[in-house]
């Protein structure tokens, strides 16, 4: 769910034109937004709850069962509600702890949203997002104190990569796996939303501002499309296709 907590995945399969399983398969709307499930169409995250002007959403920690829809948040160490988001009632238990939660940033009543097909993404096109860890780490050594990559909410964290290499793979191909194929459509710009530590909840590092002043940007890890079907798993290899291929507006 859009703005949740994230759930690490041994394996996962990527289709053609499509983001990650249920990948922001739901979000909480923070007062009316005018989406409508019969025609979904893209929203601003400001239309959302989420981590750039909820903070304390990173106080939870949630698991989504992706067989059965059940969402389950723990706060304070203990399972504070969960709920069946397919169903009336577990949408409404899932608000309704959202309302005290968040009770001081709502501008109207919290509620559940879901489309098929459709995925509440912070870009239009629905795409994978990839972190380079070394890039990470390149901002931690400037920024003097640990940057949890968790801040950048990524899809896919890469090992080996120099850092700021995936800057240099706009319009190009890599290869995750044996079979899974993507094409690098974009850099991704950092908001507030990774101020915010993962683990407290505190707002604590002004990273948007620390790569602006350190590298003349706010950018950190790239958007991809798949265009080749296939499973990946952690540890697999990520090649650079060698052809380039043409880049396309984003």
């Amino acid at each position: 769910m859009k703005g949740l907590s994230p759930e690490p995945l041994a394996r996962t399969p990527l289709s053609i034109g499509q983001t990650l399983p249920f990948d922001r398969l739901y979000a909480i709307e923070n007062g009316p937004a005018g989406f409508d499930p019969a025609e979904p169409k893209y929203f601003p995250k400001i239309r959302f709850l989420m981590l750039m002007r909820n903070a304390r959403l990173a106080e939870l920690r949630t698991a989504f069962d992706d067989a059965t829809h059940v969402l389950t948040i723990r706060y304070e160490n203990r399972v504070a509600t969960k709920g069946d988001l397919q169903t009336p009632e577990g949408r409404t238990a899932i608000e309704a702890f959202m309302v005290e939660h968040c009770a001081e940033e709502l501008r109207g009543p919290p509620k559940i949203l879901q489309a098929a097909g459709h995925s509440f993404s912070d870009v239009a096109r629905k795409v994978v997002s990839i972190i380079n860890l070394a890039s990470v780490q390149a901002l931690e050594d400037v920024a003097g104190v640990p940057v949890n990559p968790l801040r950048f909410r990524g899809n896919v964290h890469v090992q080996g990569w120099p850092a700021w290499h995936e800057f240099d793979l706009l319009g190009r191909e890599i290869a995750i796996g044996p079979s899974a194929r993507l094409k690098v459509v974009k850099r991704i710009v950092r908001c507030a939303a990774t101020e915010v530590d993962p683990d407290t909840g505190l707002r604590d590092l002004a990273i948007p501002r620390t790569l602006m002043d350190a590298y003349g940007h706010a950018d950190c890890g790239v958007y991809a499309e798949v265009i080749a079907d296939g499973a990946i798993a952690a540890g697999d290899h990520v090649a650079v296709m060698k052809e380039a291929s043409p880049k396309l507006p984003f």
